[in-house]
Parts: C-alpha cells; sequence; structure tokens
C-alpha cells in the first residue's frame, strides 16, 4: 500500500469508529424508549387489605424498615431521587391522594402490581422500582402496607417527568443500570409464603431482600448500580468482610446508633434510620443469616 492510501485509511477510521458509536447511541436510545414504553400483563395478586389501627401502625413502620420511605420521602410525597443528567433525572412518585399523587386512583391490585412486579395500573413499567426485592413480600406484609399508604395524608406535590439521560441508556441496555425492574421479575412465578417471623436464617433471608439493591444479590457489596464514580462500594456483608471482625451486640448498636464499632459513622448512603424501624428480634434474624452466606 502507497502512503496516500495509508493516509486515506488512517483519516477514515475515526470516522469509521464515530459512525459506529452514533449507531450504538441510536441503537441505545430505541432499546430504552422500547423498554420504558413496553406493557405487561400482570392480573394482579389478590391480598386482604385490612382497616385496623394494627395494621396501618404495622405498615407505616414496614413502610421505614423496607425503606419506602428512602426514596419518597417521609411524607410519601415524592422527590428527587436521582439528578445525574448524564445518566438519568428520576422522581419517585407521589404516593399520597394530594395533587400530583397516584393513592387517589389505586385500588388494591393496583398496589400489589406496583410494589411486587413495577408495573403501573396501564401495564407501563415503574422506573427504578426495586419489585424484585419486593416480589418475595409476604402477604401480610403487603397488606398492611397496603393498609397504610391508603391512610396517608394527602400533599399536593406535582412532580417534572423523568428523563434519561445518554449514559444511562448506554448503562442500561450494557446491563449496568436497573433502570426497569419489571424485566427483573417473573410475573408468571406466584408468590413464596414468608417465613414466621422469628430470630431464624430465614426469617432473616426474608428480611434482607431490601438490602440487595445496594449490596447485591450476593451481599457482596461493591459498586452500587447506575450510581456516579465517586459514590463509596457498599460493605462486603458476607463473612468474609468487616463483619467478620463484630459481634451480634455490635450490629445491633451499629444499627440503633449509626456507628460502627470502630467508632466510625456509616456513609450518608447507607440508610441507618431505615434498617433501625426494624425490631430487635428483625436486626437478630439478618445477624444469623448473614453468617450463613459463603465468604466473598
Amino acid at each position: 500500500m502507497d502512503k496516500s492510501k495509508w493516509i486515506k485509511w488512517i483519516l477514515g477510521v475515526p470516522g469509521a469508529l464515530a459512525a459506529l458509536l452514533i449507531l450504538f447511541l441510536v441503537f441505545a436510545y430505541l432499546a430504552t424508549e422500547k423498554g420504558m414504553n413496553r406493557t405487561y400483563a400482570v392480573a394482579g395478586h389478590s391480598v386482604v387489605v385490612g382497616a385496623d389501627s394494627q395494621a396501618v401502625a404495622r405498615g407505616r413502620r414496614l413502610s421505614i424498615a423496607r425503606g419506602c420511605t428512602d426514596c419518597h420521602g417521609k411524607n410519601l410525597a415524592g422527590r428527587l431521587m436521582i439528578d445525574e443528567p448524564p445518566v438519568a433525572k428520576l422522581y419517585a412518585a407521589n404516593l399520597t391522594p394530594g395533587r400530583g399523587g397516584i393513592a387517589a386512583e389505586y385500588t388494591d391490585k393496583d398496589w400489589e402490581r406496583a410494589i411486587r412486579h413495577a408495573v403501573a395500573p396501564d401495564g407501563k413499567p415503574l422506573l427504578f422500582m426495586p419489585a424484585h426485592e419486593f416480589f418475595y413480600l409476604g402477604d401480610e406484609d403487603l397488606a398492611a402496607l397496603i393498609a397504610y399508604l391508603k391512610t396517608v395524608k394527602p400533599v399536593d406535590n406535582e412532580l417534572p417527568a423523568n428523563s434519561i439521560g445518554f449514559l444511562g441508556r448506554i448503562l442500561y441496555v450494557t446491563g449496568q443500570f436497573p433502570l426497569i425492574p419489571a424485566d427483573m421479575v417473573d410475573h408468571a412465578k406466584g408468590h413464596p409464603k414468608a417465613p414466621r417471623p422469628g430470630v431464624t436464617v430465614d426469617y432473616g433471608r426474608y428480611l434482607s431482600t431490601s438490602c440487595m439493591a445496594c449490596h447485591g444479590a450476593d451481599f457482596a457489596g461493591g459498586k452500587m448500580p447506575g450510581t456516579p464514580p465517586d459514590w463509596p462500594p457498599a460493605a462486603n456483608l458476607t463473612p468474609g468482610g468487616k463483619l467478620k471482625e463484630w459481634s451480634e451486640y455490635d450490629f445491633i448498636r451499629a444499627i440503633r446508633t449509626g456507628i460502627k464499632p470502630n467508632g466510625q459513622p456509616f456513609t450518608d448512603y447507607m440508610p441507618v434510620e431505615s434498617v433501625n424501624a426494624m425490631t430487635d428480634e428483625e436486626l437478630k434474624a439478618i445477624w444469623l443469616f448473614l453468617n450463613t452466606l459463603p465468604v466473598k
């Protein structure tokens, strides 16, 4: 190949790479739009929702312990949850019956589909709603949670539309951003019965599903999907992590105080207030379960 041909070939490489990049971005955009506009045929599972004060009080505690208030705010009126424009600008919904809220229109089955399947009444997916964690929520707990949600005071809060940035779309199509959790749920699968409450491994496993969003399905921690580069990694909760140096007493005291046994506070990303809503029995069950995990 003569010199002129070499030059033409070299100059053509950047153009070809740019064309491939454009094609990939177009693919990422279209794939994301298709995912967000897909409809899911989910019949929903009936649960018996009471209205007694005991059920409502239990549901209120669950809304904290299971992390609903972390995303939707303490008054459940929704808020800006992710504000990283290249990735996404996502708002957690207003769950109250106020202006801009959804509660006035939701039936019990709508709540069940939303919580366990991340599917809205129109069949569209709910963005970033961690149904893969809530799918295993027992009927009794779910009924209590719905009972509480139906009593929440109205708050007027009309939220802007969600927007997904180019980087968020790339992360989604490459499997690094759980934008559409409805794709992570087997909607045809029956809901397993929740284990009986108590200080058991099974009950600890059941409660610990709320920890998976940050600490991973294997609880080994690491980089949290879709988070900015400056976010610290989630801790390794298996016996291969720092917890091997803790006792049950250390674990419960750290949750109650927000301070680790070494005197250091948890990072701001650790939802101490939510976990602190759990009872000592529940925390003991989680501790028991975490100590049965494979070393990572």
